[in-house]
């Protein structure tokens, strides 16, 4: 497997963060998880092309990039299977206001949908929820 560059957008109301919740096996057990909204970026596509296109395909609104977060690079096993990310982390909001009233998003992907929704700050801090990639709690914690 090679590296995977992705790029994933952080949107934030009243000290909440907009993240995508999935259940599955993921690199610190099964169940619950959370991340940005993102995606791959494809080759020729510039990373804040990706977020635009990926925020119209997974939740249908569009965003304006606010500003250049960090890149975080991911490293990780899942069943005994390595996996490595590249990430350009980016602060977005919505174009349309009306967006940040709505408390669900569907994530659709694919045949597969998940669901987005405001996750408090002080909940994320505390460490019990678990929030890819590697090293965006402490990046949330420094920044915001």
């Amino acid at each position: 497997m090679v590296p995977r560059a992705n790029a994933l957008g952080l949107i934030i109301r009243d000290g909440s963060f907009l993240l995508e919740e999935q259940k599955g096996k993921h690199s610190n057990g099964d169940g619950y998880f959370y991340r940005p909204i993102g995606g791959t970026i494809e080759l020729g596509e510039w990373s804040e092309e990706t977020l635009k296109r990926e925020f119209v395909e997974e939740l249908g609104v569009s965003i304006r990039i606010r500003r250049y977060l960090s890149c975080m690079e991911n490293i990780y096993r899942i069943e005994g299977k390595i996996g490595h990310e590249i990430t350009q982390m980016y602060l977005v909001e919505f174009e349309d206001e009306r967006h940040y009233a709505q408390e669900i998003f569907a994530v659709a992907e694919g045949d597969r949908v998940t669901h987005a929704k405001w996750i408090p700050k002080a909940e994320l801090l505390t460490g019990e929820l678990v929030l890819y990639p590697e090293g965006l709690i402490d990046l949330i914690a420094v920044e915001f």
